[in-house]
């Protein structure tokens, strides 16, 4: 009997979940945000202006969702500049469309003057004092969760955050596996390896392929920071209680372009569909990691793709994850599963 991972019924949503307008530092409005990710074929957008979060629930149509949520930064304050200085920004979206009243506010601080008057906030609770150190930030983590909240931990690479501080974040639901702004400014922005040093420690959490676009550039230079990675979610409907159910039960993959179009088990042997692929690499906790490569797959003797590969799986894998590495070298990332959770063995 076939167990999917991917949901085998509902339609993929491309989303970015990770951008900026000029509700903060952005160039592009709300509006013409959604209408610039509209014509890409994109269905979900997440306006996540930095310490502001303002729903944009007008602009939701029956062809585009727009979902609520902001950027929470934390700095490090010892540094004279900010180009030395380490920070940790997580991405944090509402899972109700009610849910209108940031968490982690703070009165008079962190949100320019003349954008305060856009701060809704809950007027019982004390303001939110930020240190650049895990527990506050674990501690802003656990709020937002409890709030009902989806939070995400942004570029460590632009962060210039090393393994001893981002290993000491606990509770986030997803991790940037990609941030494609970060990417084609010049940083190692592709964080599988940072994902694999999260898991090995017992961490369960997801990856998103995120644009975190400003649109300050020309459109048509190869430094525009729009379509460069997203991620894919499987939802029954294009609603938001739909989406967020998606988002929160992993439904979903993170992109720089390929497609994976089904992952499943089978009596414990992973399968994988996918756009046509150079590479599938499986990735587990051990070092037993599995490749298919193009000439290896039977739908194709000419050996030019794979469209369907399979790896088998062990019960001493904690873990599996899944990447599918087209001939351009672009990534698609499954989240990881748990083993425990999914073979009969």
């Amino acid at each position: 009997m076939k167990k999917y991972l991917l949901p085998q019924t509902g339609s993929f949503y491309k989303a970015n979940l990770h951008s900026h307008s000029t509700v903060s530092d952005g160039t592009l409005t709300p509006e013409e945000m959604k209408a610039l990710y509209k014509s890409r074929g994109y269905a979900v957008l997440a306006c996540t202006d930095h310490e502001l979060m303002v729903p944009h629930h007008d602009l939701t149509d029956d062809g585009f969702l727009m979902l609520t949520g902001f950027e929470l930064g934390f700095e490090e304050r010892f540094h004279a500049n900010f180009l030395h200085a380490r920070v940790c920004d997580l991405c944090v979206l509402a899972l109700d469309p009610d849910n209108d009243l940031q968490p982690c506010y703070h009165r008079t601080k962190y949100i320019p003057d003349d954008r305060r008057h856009l701060l809704r906030f809950d007027p019982d609770e004390p303001d939110f004092e930020r240190e650049y150190n895990a527990d506050c930030i674990n501690e802003a983590i656990r709020i937002c969760r409890e709030k009902g909240f989806f939070v995400t931990y942004n570029h460590p690479h632009w962060s210039l955050e090393r393994y001893e501080q981002y290993t000491k974040y606990k509770g986030m639901n997803a991790m940037e596996i990609c941030n494609y702004s970060s990417f084609i400014d010049g940083y190692d922005e592709y964080n599988g390896p940072i994902y694999d040093d999260l898991l090995r420690l017992g961490n369960r959490l997801f990856v998103l392929g995120t644009d975190d676009n400003h649109n300050r550039r020309d459109p048509n230079c190869r430094m525009w920071d729009s379509f460069g990675a997203f991620t894919m979610i499987k939802a029954q409907a294009l609603t938001y209680r739909s989406v967020a159910d998606a988002l929160l039960n992993g439904h979903f993959y993170a992109s720089q372009g390929p497609e994976i179009h089904g992952l499943w088990l089978e009596d414990d042997v992973l399968h994988v569909t996918c756009s046509p692929a150079d590479k599938v690499v499986c990735t587990v906790d051990q070092r037993r990691c599995m490749s298919r490569y193009a000439e290896q797959d039977k739908n194709d003797p000419a050996g030019r793709f794979a469209t369907h590969v399979t790896f088998e799986l062990l019960p001493d894998d904690v873990y599996f994850r899944v990447t599918v590495i087209d001939e351009n070298g672009l990534k698609a990332d499954t989240n990881a599963y748990f083993t425990k959770d999914h073979l009969k063995k």
